[in-house]
């Protein structure tokens, strides 16, 4: 880690005024975002002051990180839409008096092209960030102009936060690291001062697949898009090998409690599995739902359980093919 000092200090003195950026692509957040707003939360109960920042201007270009192919354009009116729902959504996991939103849309939906790449341009070298991994792993497929701008905006961002906020630190998944350091640079290069950037693991399966991704496409946080039953089963089933490293990331258990579990096996892993899915579910959705899912799951393997919140699907005869039933 380099600044590894400063960065202790900077987070040990419990004053540091950090952001991390959503940019609004769908109407709501997935288990991708969660490790990004319980990191808002840890840092909130250590005395520290979080911006969220929305992308609604951002949004409208896209981040090529981590993307094979051009994301699809979206349009003001569904990123604000969007943003609206993020919003939503977050003042229910955090606390909204705490937290400063921002949309970065005001400094950049109106900001003159010319005048941005002379303030922001000479800064950026073109060899330095065809290197950035977001950039050098698409170039084969194709990278278009439209998002090589995108790294030049996220360190803008960076820097107008810095500016107006005293922001000095910027947190990221692993696949940001790029974007991160290019708003630290800008930032040194502009005004001599120094800000730092942190990352994060992204949420991955034992095996390197990244998590949260189901039949149905992503976990959402959104009980109309994932339903809680659904949302606890999907971590009721998680694989033995990464149920303590879900309940380590995702949950607020006490560390020591954790520990305790590191050598369960066999059916003392079914139960940690009942903790991590009961925990998120009730992070997410509230104790009552949490309970009632934790009820459904158990009522379909044994006798007498409540079933009643599991979800269903009505079938009319005409949704039945000719082959359908023998």
């Amino acid at each position: 880690m380099k600044h590894e000092a400063e960065i202790k200090e900077l987070i040990n003195n419990g004053k540091a005024t950090f952001y991390i950026g959503f940019d609004p692509t769908a109407d709501s957040l997935h288990i991708g975002h969660f490790i990004q707003l319980k990191i808002m939360a840890h840092m909130l109960r250590a005395g520290h002051h979080p911006i969220a920042l929305f992308g609604g201007g951002t949004g409208m270009i896209g981040d090529p990180s981590g993307k094979s192919d051009m994301r699809k354009m979206l349009t003001e009116e569904t990123i604000a839409h969007n943003i609206e729902c993020f919003k939503k959504q977050m003042s229910k996991l955090l606390d909204p008096e705490k937290v400063t939103f921002v949309n970065n849309a005001d400094w950049l939906m109106n900001k003159n092209y010319i005048e941005y790449l002379r303030e922001v341009g000479p800064y950026f070298t073109i060899s330095r960030m065809l290197a950035a991994e977001c950039y050098k792993s698409r170039l084969d497929t194709g990278l278009t102009f439209l998002e090589f701008n995108y790294m030049t905006m996220q360190s803008y961002d960076f820097y107008r936060l810095f500016q107006d906020y005293g922001c000095s630190l910027e947190f990221g998944g692993d696949d940001q690291w790029s974007n991160i350091i290019g708003g630290v640079e800008l930032i040194r290069r502009k005004t001599g001062k120094e800000v730092y950037g942190l990352t994060f693991k992204l949420l991955l399966t034992s095996e390197g697949k990244k998590m949260g991704k189901t039949e149905k496409g992503a976990l959402w946080l959104d009980p109309e898009k994932t339903s809680p039953y659904d949302f606890y089963q999907y971590w009721r089933n998680v694989e033995d090998a990464d149920v303590l490293k879900c309940i380590r990331m995702l949950t607020f258990l006490p560390m020591e409690e954790i520990e305790a579990m590191a050598d369960w096996k066999d059916a003392q892993l079914n139960t940690a599995k009942e903790i991590l899915a009961f925990e998120l579910t009730k992070l997410v959705h509230g104790e009552e739902e949490a309970n009632k899912a934790q009820e459904t799951a158990r009522g379909l393997f044994s006798k007498g359980g409540d079933i009643a919140n599991m979800p269903a699907t009505a079938l009319e005869s005409s949704d039945l093919n000719d082959g359908a039933i023998g």
